[in-house]
């Protein structure tokens, strides 16, 4: 069994700290846990490790977050890995911060990465984990917002939120999604 864990993010030291990034810092905690080290590899920067006994990838892709899909293409099928084993962790504005969802397949919700992942695949059948990152932001102010630096309040809770994604990623790969969702959601 072959999973794939996909963190949404923008390759670059501007973008690290940024919420738009979440993706990454949470992949970095999967790989951590995995005691996996991230290696150059095509398309971004790959972690391979094995979780109870399954083969697990964890990719941040290097291709910014507007063209994730053709690294998520690219590892699918050089590893021929099937759709119902992809996990793309990703932050969304429609959220409070901190609030994990994930779910099965669904719309985009206006995320490009996302668009993205649906128009190179050619379905929304692929599990997303999403962070929230709330939308308080004046009219316009979206992508600044996106892009910029999490509140000082934020920055507290974050390294909790991130163990607690970590563990909801691997119980996806070990647990099922179901059960994942039902441990997890809202959490």
């Amino acid at each position: 069994m072959k999973y794939l864990i996909v963190g949404i993010g923008n390759k670059g030291e501007e973008y690290a700290e940024t919420r738009h990034n979440i993706g990454f810092k949470i992949a970095d905690k999967i790989a951590e846990k995995l005691e996996a080290p991230f290696k150059s590899a095509n398309f971004g920067l790959l972690a391979e490790g094995k979780y109870k006994g399954r083969k697990v990838f964890v990719l941040k892709p290097d291709t910014y977050v507007n063209l994730s899909g053709n690294a998520v293409r690219f590892w699918m099928q050089k590893e021929n890995i099937p759709l119902e084993n992809i996990l793309i962790i990703t932050d969304d504005l429609a959220l409070p911060f901190g609030t994990l969802r994930l779910k099965m397949k669904g719309s985009h919700g206006g995320h490009n990465g996302l668009k993205n992942i649906e128009t190179i695949l050619n379905t929304n059948l692929y599990a997303r984990l999403r962070f929230g990152i709330a939308a308080e932001f004046k009219e316009g102010e979206q992508i600044n917002y996106v892009l910029g630096q999490w509140s000082v309040g934020e920055k507290e809770k974050l390294p909790e939120r991130i163990e607690k994604f970590a563990e909801a990623a691997l119980s996806f790969v070990f647990a099922g999604a179901q059960n994942t969702m039902t441990a997890f959601n809202g959490k």
